[in-house]
């Protein structure tokens, strides 16, 4: 049986999609710190994935670029742990919630037009400010 990561009721990742790469952790460890491996990457190919379609492909590889490499893998990692298995847990954690951020649908602006009222309260406070540098100019060169 396959397991998958539920990311929206219409996106489900399975676990063979996902690799996950260990190294040695900076931070507290103890005696434990120069020997194991507790720092945790989680790395998933975007690009060649069968879950994404073509768009939502797009929308991860534009909103999360910045956490991509060049060959299309995002990479997510978790070091705040001293165990290798909760780091695991949590760079999973982080990833359903990037994957979800960047895929939920974005609501389009409507745009709309300052009324006329707004337009003349500021064309109002833009000469009450540019009297008051005025009149302070005025009064230092007086002195």
């Amino acid at each position: 049986m396959t397991r998958f990561i539920q990311i929206l009721p219409s996106v489900r990742i399975p676990w063979s999609e996902l690799r996950f790469r260990t190294s040695r952790s900076g931070g507290p460890g103890g005696q434990n710190v120069n020997k194991l491996e507790t720092r945790v990457e989680l790395l998933f190919d975007v690009v060649r994935s069968p879950s994404l379609t073509d768009e939502q492909k797009d929308v991860i590889s534009r909103e999360l670029k910045t956490r991509m490499d060049a060959e299309g893998i995002l990479h997510v990692t978790s070091q705040r742990s001293r165990s290798q298995w909760e780091n695991r847990q949590l760079a999973t954690a982080r990833f359903e919630e990037l994957l979800r951020g960047a895929l939920k649908p974005r609501k389009k602006r409507v745009a709309t037009r300052a009324s006329q009222s707004s337009r003349e309260r500021r064309l109002e406070s833009k000469k009450k400010q540019g009297l008051k540098k005025k009149i302070r100019r005025m009064t230092h060169s007086d002195e």
